[in-house]
């Protein structure tokens, strides 16, 4: 593959890295705004996350298996098709009301999810030298940080109405002015879901019309690590937890600063698209620090560093909690890619299963939440920060693992 075929490439599978970001990250939006429309508590709130990651841990390997087959492009285009089938279905769920036709729908876009990260994070991983896979990993992985701190924004506005009746509230209102207020509430989300099926409809279109470079299975030759499958083994549980601790921190951001500093949901909102941003910039970050400091060494810094700060988040009180999580957002920007890239380096012909093995552990999104929505509704909502807390002890004992330097 020449050089320029090679950039176009890139550039080409780094747009899906924004694509994806946006489905991902309306969901901290969709649970409290769903909670309120459909009258909902916090663990059947959390099934947004469910039924959203559950997807991966079904869809990873038909998705690897449909690529081996008919190539990256078409998984590439099936991928978006499933994406906008999904957005499109959000418009019946709301007329409708129907909770388990959102969850529907939502499957669907994370399956199309699911085909688009099975082929774009080892496809940029293989691209270039396998020494400098994790940097390059981390600055496409970049650009899901600005989709994601631009879907907060984008949802909040459109999304969130900014008006949340109390349970007292609630009752004293008419049945008829509470239905169409609920119905109001429901109905916000057709829209902006209708615009992203869209613009994800023409992205397939392009990627019909646009060449491709293929990278035939077992390009990256014959194993030559014998600590491989265990470290990938080991990336698996740390992207599980890892990937967990990402949904459960954004998707109870905005109660949480309502709860804890007494911030509006607009407001909260735009508080957490601040926290994608710092999100994208840590990636920016720690692609340059790759240059200096192993990937590994970063990793568990940056586990070390988000450790204290749910820490904080769950003990502190006010404002100081809510800037916690936000330094989170920050410190744990890096460790996707980086488990990623570290798990599946040395696999040489197993690189495709190990990379849908690593998709499949994306299914940590489907778990932790709703663990944390159950903490919630017993405990409260503080408390339920201690399952992000011990998944971060987890990604730390995974960068100890694979401290030492990767062979070239």
């Amino acid at each position: 593959m020449g050089s320029t075929s090679q950039r176009t490439a890139i550039v080409l599978v780094t747009s899906l890295f924004f694509l994806w970001a946006l489905a991902h990250n309306l969901n901290p939006i969709l649970i409290p705004h769903l909670r309120k429309a459909l009258q909902l508590n916090d663990m059947r709130s959390a099934l947004v996350d469910s039924a959203f990651f559950i997807a991966y841990f079904v869809m990873a390997l038909p998705a690897g298996a449909l690529m081996k087959r008919y190539g990256y492009r078409m998984g590439i285009v099936g991928g978006l098709l499933l994406f906008a089938t999904g957005c499109f279905l959000f418009w019946p769920a709301a007329t409708l009301r129907s909770y388990p036709f959102f969850l529907g729908a939502l499957f669907v876009i994370a399956s199309g999810l699911t085909f688009l990260e099975t082929a774009a994070n080892p496809y940029i991983h293989v691209l270039g030298d396998p020494a400098t896979a994790p940097r390059r990993l981390n600055f496409a992985q970049a650009f899901n940080g600005l989709g994601a701190a631009l879907a907060a924004g984008f949802g909040g506005h459109f999304i969130l109405s900014g008006t949340t009746l109390t349970a007292e509230q609630a009752q004293a209102m008419d049945p008829a002015s509470l239905d169409a207020y609920l119905a109001g509430e429901a109905l916000a989300v057709r829209m902006p879901y209708l615009l992203i099926g869209l613009v994800v409809l023409v992205a397939a279109v392009l990627f019909l019309r646009t060449h491709l470079p293929e990278i035939a299975a077992g390009s990256n030759g014959q194993e030559r690590e014998p600590r491989a499958w265990h470290r990938l083994w080991l990336g698996v549980v740390a992207q599980f937890c890892y990937v967990g601790a990402q949904v459960g921190v954004a998707s109870f951001f905005i109660r949480f600063a309502g709860q804890v500093a007494g911030t509006g949901e607009q407001d909260a909102a735009y508080l957490l698209s601040i926290g994608l941003l710092l999100f994208m910039a840590g990636r920016f970050l720690g692609t340059a620090l790759m240059r200096w400091v192993s990937a590994a060494q970063l990793l568990a810094i940056c586990a070390i560093i988000n450790l204290i700060l749910v820490a904080v988040a769950v003990l502190a009180g006010g404002y100081t909690a809510v800037i916690a999580l936000l330094g989170v957002e920050l410190f744990m920007s890096i460790m996707f890619p980086t488990i990623f890239s570290l798990s599946i380096h040395g696999l040489g012909r197993s690189t495709e299963m190990g990379s849908s093995l690593l998709v499949m552990s994306i299914a940590g999104g489907a778990v932790v939440p709703p663990l944390m929505g159950a903490i919630s509704d017993r405990y409260g909502l503080q408390w339920a920060y201690l399952a992000p807390l011990a998944c971060f002890a987890v990604v730390l004992l995974f960068a100890r693992s694979v401290h030492k330097p990767l062979a070239p």
